[in-house]
């Protein structure tokens, strides 16, 4: 939405990795999690790379697909409460 407050990169690279969504001035990073990340080796590496990420003091989100799908509504309210309590 070109209204929200703050601004949204798509596709950035941050402590080694390309996150989907990152705010710059909220520090969260958003992670849209497709069925390829519920196998066993994609958990272990997202929880790595969500570590790694958390070590360097972003604030991390997560949402599958799914939840995009049908709680979009709830998706975005998350996201914005993310936000306005971190800026």
């Amino acid at each position: 939405m070109r209204t929200y407050p703050v601004k949204f990169y798509r596709q950035r690279a941050i402590g080694g990795y390309i996150v989907d969504f990152y705010c710059s001035k909220a520090k969260l990073i958003v992670e849209l999690d497709g069925s390829q990340h519920f196998t066993e080796d994609a958990i272990k590496y997202d929880d790595n790379r969500t570590h790694v990420l958390e070590v360097l003091w972003f604030e991390m989100l997560r949402f599958t697909n799914e939840q995009i799908d049908h709680k979009f509504k709830e998706v975005c309210e998350c996201i914005d409460n993310c936000i306005r309590n971190s800026i």
